[in-house]
């Protein structure tokens, strides 16, 4: 069993937060002892789901609806799946994203520091994008996509 104080070390998170995870009913079996929560195995991995579903972008209120499924028992088993494979897809689609993102961000990087090393631009500015390097050429064609 672990303190609120020890849980919030444990995920970086404040305690004010887990209480009010707590107050919102997303630790519905958390134990008490003489009104101090303790936090079982069952709250932390409660925890890293609430979490991941939050760095998904899902709101208090639908992590609310999945702990109240999660609850309800096994007839939710479908409703659940379903959660997690839209999150999974709007997160992946976040992913390609970013990564034309990066990809963009790599491009100029080598870009600038071909033309400090050249002292100028020109040869850049010459250059044909198919005439890029295989490695930049790749990080080009994605970031242009």
């Amino acid at each position: 069993m672990y303190t609120i104080g020890q849980v919030s070390e444990m995920f970086n998170l404040p305690i004010s937060t887990l209480r009010y995870y707590d107050k919102e009913g997303l630790f519905p079996g958390i134990e008490r002892q003489s009104g101090i929560r303790k936090f079982s195995e069952r709250e932390l991995e409660a925890l890293r789901v609430i979490e991941c579903l939050k760095k998904s972008g899902l709101e208090i209120k639908d992590i609310k609806q999945f702990m109240a499924w999660c609850v309800e028992g096994a007839s939710t088993y479908p409703n659940r799946k379903k959660l997690f494979e839209t999150r999974k897809a709007i997160v992946e689609a976040e992913m390609v994203k970013l990564q034309k993102t990066l990809d963009m961000l790599k491009f100029k990087c080598w870009y600038y520091e071909t033309a400090i090393r050249d002292g100028n631009e020109e040869r850049l500015n010459e250059m044909a994008p198919d005439r890029f390097p295989k490695e930049i050429q790749e990080l080009y064609d994605n970031a242009h996509s």
